[in-house]
């Protein structure tokens, strides 16, 4: 329970009006005494040009400190004056905190934008009038990113990361309502049939040709999860392989250069045994017809 008052409130006997008046701690009015003006909510910082992300990102930290309300409109100033109402006073008080933490996690060049608006409310409303470029801009935009989404020289791992912040911010825009029939199961399995469909394309087909071809071969499509694990799986198959082609290319190396005597010539140098290596995959020790 938080006290509200102060030795301005005290009365003749000398003990505050306010003093007995508490704030339940389960109340978004509830200020804990770990918190301070100096907090981040979050490391993500908005820069004028990342919106979507940042909101999200400091809703879910007012909301973890149950001061979302604040932001979102549900918790209003009490009516009343502060020397009438104790609530008045806390509300006060976390307005601002709650316009503390948002500056701490603002450029310092939008901060002239926000320093005379007293209300956190208006702040907040203002920055997503202003910044925020509406869903079907962002949709296009994130669709069409999902379309160009290649590996690349990319490792599995980075290549999987990205493509899914594209499909989970996809998801946040989704109008479709949950579906509680016998139907929901078979338009998951389509949903998650599409993603496996959408990450088999975007690999790196010289490395991973054939496994694409035997992923779409199955008669019942694998799981993304399971799709996944087997890409990971051949990436670092294929990265023992090339150490231990490696390593066998050194000796191979030290070898022919051991057998040389002193006296060799730089003709002999030039003419030194080479193993063959494949023009498609640029592995060693097979050709192209081989491959």
């Amino acid at each position: 329970m938080t006290k509200i008052g102060g030795d301005s409130d005290r009365g003749m006997g000398g003990e505050s009006t306010l003093d007995k008046m508490t704030i339940p701690l389960s109340s978004p009015l509830f200020l804990h005494p770990s918190d301070s003006p100096s907090l981040k909510l979050t490391q993500t910082v908005f820069n004028g040009d990342n919106y979507d992300l940042w909101a999200d990102a400091v809703c879910n930290g007012l909301d973890a400190k149950n001061k979302l309300g604040l932001v979102d409109g549900t918790v209003a100033k009490p009516d009343g004056s502060e020397d009438s109402n104790y609530e008045v006073v806390a509300w006060r008080q976390c307005n601002a905190m709650v316009k503390a933490w948002l500056r701490n996690v603002i450029d310092e060049k939008l901060h002239p934008s926000i320093t005379f608006s007293a209300i956190v409310l208006e702040i907040w409303k203002e920055l997503k009038e202003r910044y925020s470029a509406g869903n079907a801009p962002r949709v296009h935009q994130l669709k069409s990113k999902l379309t160009e989404c290649r590996q690349g020289n990319r490792s599995v791992a980075d290549y999987y990361t990205h493509l899914k912040s594209i499909w989970d911010e996809l998801a946040n825009y989704s109008r479709v309502p949950t579906c509680t029939c016998g139907a929901a199961a078979a338009l998951a399995k389509e949903k998650e049939e599409e993603k496996v469909h959408q990450f088999i394309m975007g690999l790196n087909t010289a490395l991973y040709d054939h496994l694409h071809s035997n992923l779409l071969m199955e008669d019942n499509l694998t799981s993304l999860s399971r799709a996944y694990a087997l890409v990971l799986r051949e990436e670092r198959h294929k990265a023992v392989t090339r150490v231990r082609e490696e390593q066998a290319e050194v000796a191979m190396a030290a070898c022919t250069g051991g057998g040389r005597g002193k006296g060799a010539s730089s003709e002999e140098e030039s003419h030194e045994y080479e193993p063959p290596r494949c023009t498609h995959c640029k592995e060693w020790y097979h050709t192209e017809e081989n491959c």
